[in-house]
C-alpha cells in the first residue's frame, strides 16, 4: 500500500512531455532562474556527458567550456526549475559516460561525432 502511494505521488511530479536526448548530443537546458521577486529563464548549452538514475530521480549531466575552463551542471530530469531542453546536434558516441571530456582541451573538449543517417541505396534497373 505504501508503493502505491508513492508512486501516486510521484506520478504527479513527471514532465508532461517526455525529454528526447541522449548522451553526446549538444543541449541548451532552459531553467528557471528566482532572484528576489522576479523569475528569469537562463539557458546553460552543452553536451550531455552522463545520464544516471530512473523514474523521478533521473538526472543528466552537461559540460561546457566557458573563458577556457570546464564547466558541468547536473540538472534533475523533471524538476519544475527546467523549462524546456532543446537538442541542437546529435551526437553519436560509442560510451554511456563521456568522463573523458573532462581531460581534454580546446576544440576537442567539445567534439563529439554528429550521427549521420544512413542511406540505403537502390538497385540499378
Amino acid at each position: 500500500m505504501n508503493q502505491a502511494l508513492q508512486e501516486k505521488i510521484e506520478s504527479e511530479q513527471y514532465r508532461k512531455e517526455p525529454a528526447k536526448f541522449a548522451v553526446g548530443d549538444s543541449v541548451k537546458v532552459h531553467t528557471k532562474v528566482v532572484e528576489g521577486d522576479k523569475e528569469r529563464i537562463q539557458v546553460f548549452a552543452g553536451v550531455v556527458i552522463g545520464k544516471r538514475g530512473h523514474g523521478l530521480n533521473e538526472t543528466f549531466s552537461v559540460r561546457r567550456i566557458s573563458y577556457g575552463e570546464g564547466v558541468e551542471r547536473v540538472f534533475p530530469l523533471h524538476s519544475p526549475r527546467v523549462d524546456k531542453i532543446e537538442v541542437e546536434r546529435q551526437g553519436q558516441v560509442r560510451r554511456a559516460k563521456l568522463t573523458y571530456l573532462r581531460k581534454r582541451l580546446g576544440k576537442g573538449a567539445t567534439l563529439v561525432n554528429e550521427k549521420q543517417e544512413k542511406v540505403v541505396a537502390q538497385p540499378a534497373k
